[in-house]
């Protein structure tokens, strides 16, 4: 009888436990970025705000390393339980697997949504000479090869920007990959190479004061990041647009109710204005999906775009 008894116990103690609603413990969000980066920065904030609308902590974990993909890694491999989530971006797409030749794919991740969405921001040598977009495309035409670049490292989004720049003006540059995006921007102050695309997280703090000249953003729209900024195609290149984008995930057969509850948590996280001012200080402008499913149409589209250019100029990890 006592057996019974504390069987019974046992079995109506772990029935209480797996009914307990999710979340029910702490939530890890692995950032394949280093502290104090543009993802990171979003990552914070995200996860400050989320969890309180979840009533449970979100806590950021950093893991730079290989293009990201050693974030990527690890979320591929953590259990579908919901306390395992990643920040990603286009790259998880088709450029992991093409430079990094990761085994995951896609499909082996849970979309949940898109978190924010940012301009490049194209910035000069400020001794350089250049005044606007079409001095720097007249002088990439008159000086094929002789320009460099730099970029916060292969396959990245400043790089994939500045192989759209190159294809758009149908001139050629030498790329300079940096551990970053503020030793590139460092880079072009110091006049180590000629300009870059960089976040506004990197860019503005020598943009602002001079350092670097700034000539436009690679949205297609103006953007509130950047006030007073003027688009690049709005200076000659019609038609160019590039976004910067971070997304939250999962790992692959996250539970369709967990999903759901992440994505309304992102959701109503991402309506606050304090969230959105805080989001913008970094250069982001907030931008939730309309659903999971959504999201994972608009970023595989994204990332076959990107994947197609790196393809286009043979990009490879040396």
């Amino acid at each position: 009888m006592k057996t019974l008894l504390l069987a019974a116990a046992f079995a109506a103690t772990a029935g209480t436990a797996l009914a307990q609603p999710y979340p029910n413990r702490p939530i890890r969000l692995i950032v394949g970025y280093s502290p104090s980066g543009a993802a990171d920065l979003i990552a914070r904030v995200v996860a400050e705000a989320m969890g309180k609308e979840l009533g449970q902590s979100i806590v950021v974990d950093n893991k730079p390393g290989a293009g990201s993909t050693l974030a990527s890694s690890l979320l591929w491999r953590a259990p579908a339980d919901g306390y395992t989530l990643g920040l990603a971006t286009a790259t998880l797409y088709g450029i992991d697997q093409h430079l990094y030749k990761v085994k995951y794919q896609s499909t082996d991740f849970t979309p949940i949504t898109r978190l924010t969405v940012s301009p490049l921001v194209l910035a000069v040598n400020k001794d350089l000479g250049i005044a606007s977009v079409q001095d720097l495309v007249a002088k990439v035409r008159a000086q094929p090869g002789k320009m460099n670049y730099s970029s916060s490292g292969i396959g990245g989004s400043p790089h994939i920007a500045a192989l759209s720049f190159e294809k758009a003006v149908g001139g050629q540059m030498v790329h300079i990959p940096f551990k970053g995006g503020a030793p590139a921007l460092q880079a072009v102050a110091a006049g180590d190479v000629q300009l870059s695309f960089g976040t506004a997280a990197s860019v503005l703090p020598l943009g602002r004061p001079g350092t670097v000249k700034m000539l436009g953003v690679t949205t297609e729209q103006p953007s509130a990041v950047v006030p007073g900024l003027p688009t690049l195609a709005s200076q000659g290149l019609p038609g160019f647009e590039f976004s910067f984008w971070f997304g939250l995930f999962g790992p692959a057969q996250l539970p369709a109710e967990v999903t759901q509850r992440l994505y309304a948590a992102a959701t109503r996280a991402l309506a606050d204005p304090q969230v959105q001012r805080k989001l913008l200080d970094t250069g982001n402008e907030a931008l939730a999906s309309s659903s999971p499913a959504e999201f994972d149409r608009w970023a595989a589209g994204s990332g076959r775009e990107a994947l197609e250019r790196i393809k286009e100029a043979n990009v490879k990890v040396e």
